[in-house]
């Protein structure tokens, strides 16, 4: 006969070991792999150039486009490289929404870096997987292998097939 008290012992000694600060998860994020060499696409209501510091300031209804993964925000900031032949990583504030089919995320700020496919998403993290929900407070997600990492007080909300 099967005994439940040695399983739900096990279960907890299982994950009572963990660290109580290691609150994160890893799922899977976006069906299409990104190809950082695409070109950027960028369009917004407002630019403004800065040729001291090598950036652009895109403001207003602000959407990134390369290949299929899409990023809104009120505000984006486009760094480029030191030689100033390509970006090298985009800052968005304020509203802010990546979409990599079908996956989507929301949260306040965002740093997409081109070359590594990287990007670093804080402040009230939303992601959506289908009906199901991940949230917390920074998500880590590679836009090259289709993965990501949640942390800061997960909590996942999972719905199943019946409703």
């Amino acid at each position: 006969m099967f005994d439940f008290r040695i399983v739900s012992l096990c279960a907890v000694l299982a994950f009572g070991a963990a660290p109580a600060g290691a609150q994160e998860a890893q799922v899977a994020f976006g069906a299409v792999k990104a190809d950082p060499s695409l070109p950027v696409e960028v369009t917004s209501e407002t630019l403004k150039v800065n040729q001291e510091d090598g950036s652009a300031e895109f403001l207003g209804n602000v959407v990134v486009v390369q290949g299929q993964m899409r990023l809104s925000a009120d505000r984006v900031l486009v760094i480029y490289n030191e030689d100033r032949s390509g970006i090298e990583r985009l800052e968005a504030s304020d509203n802010v929404l990546l979409v990599s089919p079908p996956d989507a995320a929301e949260g306040d700020w965002a740093e997409y870096t081109i070359d590594s496919g990287v990007v670093v998403m804080t402040g009230n993290v939303l992601l959506s997987q289908g009906p199901s929900t991940i949230s917390g407070d920074r998500m880590v997600a590679n836009l090259a292998d289709g993965t990501a990492t949640m942390s800061g007080r997960v909590k996942t909300i999972l719905k199943s097939g019946g409703d």
